[in-house]
């Protein structure tokens, strides 16, 4: 016999509350604890519960009771015993509503937010102690990130205003979310974990998103501090290693049947960025990276030229797609590769799985475009991190590209 939903959601509500009492039992609270959250998610589940409008009123109710019953424990209270804020009283309203939300649905999302509310209050000690380091740079930096992804991104029309249908405002303005984003964890990961660790982990998280992106936010750290471009070159070649790992994804979904074929050489440039990662990792101990004193950590301005030069090499390649067709297969991934591996990669992938580019000629392309994403990120290093950047970050680049060159022209199959 199947149990009626009734039953499940208020025994989900059940368990949402005695998570959020049990830490608040823990913490010592003094208005509500192991015993009494449980009581609120249920009376949230039940209120819910009942019948069309008498259910709305119910939950409304319920909310004003549960905010009496804050003023009660507080009027309570001694008047020796100082208080410790609101943040009880507001996880009880908080998980008032959230047994409510567990009735009406969806009831995943009560459950997430409960458990959310549940860690929140845990991580105290910790986001004490995070907002304490954060000085005026670092608040200005996190306000900037906000409004650019919260408030701009979203008004900006989702269709592409030019005659080739390539230049879409909301696309192009996500790629400067997506750098300042990056930018942003950098310097986050950098505060919380040291230089090494931080550069690793904001260059694999960079690298699932954007390598290009991500060589230009560490580009600008090396200019604005020299002594960190040791660190901005690990980073920028762990991007590019997690690149192969992309590119291995989305042709594995656009074209599976073709996988087997493309993965080995793919694979083959997964493993000589890693090589090149571990080598450049090793000789950090060289003592050339002192603790960074970064001023700016979102790189705003380094975002908008970056965003404005990847519109401009996305129309020059509609421009070649249109002018020479599939024949251009070529022409079209040096131009794209430039700024982009996934456009390039999916549109070739798309092509060999509707049979108009055959599979030695897609490895081709893909391989042209990773040698002229590699390269255009070079230069990039170069030109906006500085001579000292590009020193470090150079050969292993060079050492990339030669074997993709190798690839091109002695694999098995496409190799002339």
């Amino acid at each position: 016999m199947e149990t009626p939903k009734v039953f499940i959601d208020l025994a989900v509500a059940l368990g949402v509350g005695l998570l959020v009492g049990l830490q608040r039992e823990r913490a010592g609270s003094a208005i509500a604890g192991i015993r009494t959250f449980p009581l609120i998610s249920l009376g949230g589940a039940v209120a819910a519960s009942l019948p069309d409008q008498a259910g709305v009123w119910a939950v409304a109710a319920g909310v004003i009771a549960v905010g009496v019953l804050c003023w009660i424990g507080n009027f309570t209270r001694p008047p020796e015993e100082k208080s410790p804020g609101v943040t009880t009283e507001a996880a009880m309203v908080l998980v008032f509503l959230v047994g409510a939300q567990i009735v009406w649905g969806p009831r995943a999302a009560g459950v997430a937010v409960g458990a959310a509310a549940a860690v929140l209050l845990h991580s105290k000690p910790f986001l004490q102690k995070f907002t304490q380091r954060l000085g005026e740079h670092d608040l200005q930096a996190i306000m900037q990130f906000a409004v650019i992804s919260l408030i701009i991104l979203p008004v900006l029309p989702n269709e592409a205003l030019d005659p080739l249908g390539v230049l879409n405002p909301r696309r192009i303005w996500m790629l400067v979310v997506l750098m300042v984003g990056i930018s942003l964890v950098g310097y986050i990961a950098y505060r919380l974990l040291g230089d090494r660790q931080g550069a690793l982990i904001a260059g694999a998280l960079g690298g699932l998103i954007s390598s290009t992106a991500t060589t230009a936010s560490f580009s600008r750290r090396a200019r604005d501090d020299p002594q960190s471009a040791s660190i901005a070159a690990l980073a920028i070649l762990v991007a590019s290693t997690v690149l192969g790992g992309r590119l291995l994804v989305v042709l594995w979904i656009t074209v599976p049947e073709q996988w087997p074929r493309l993965a080995p050489p793919i694979g083959i440039l997964i493993a000589a960025g890693a090589i090149c990662t571990g080598i450049r990792r090793i000789l950090l101990d060289d003592g050339e990276t002192p603790p960074q004193n970064q001023q700016n950590p979102t790189q705003l301005k380094a975002a908008l030229f970056f965003a404005a030069l990847f519109a401009a090499v996305l129309f020059a390649s509609a421009l070649a797609h249109r002018h020479f067709g599939q024949s251009g297969t070529y022409v079209v991934a040096v131009l794209s590769g430039l700024t982009d591996m996934d456009a390039i990669s999916l549109s070739i992938g798309s092509q060999m799985s509707q049979g108009t580019v055959d599979a030695a000629t897609g490895l081709r392309g893909i391989l042209l475009a990773f040698i002229s994403n590699t390269a255009f990120k070079t230069g990039m290093a170069g030109v906006l991190g500085g001579g000292r950047l590009f020193v470090r970050l150079a050969p292993f680049m060079a050492a990339q590209i030669l074997v993709a060159a190798a690839l091109m022209a002695w694999w098995p199959g496409i190799g002339s």
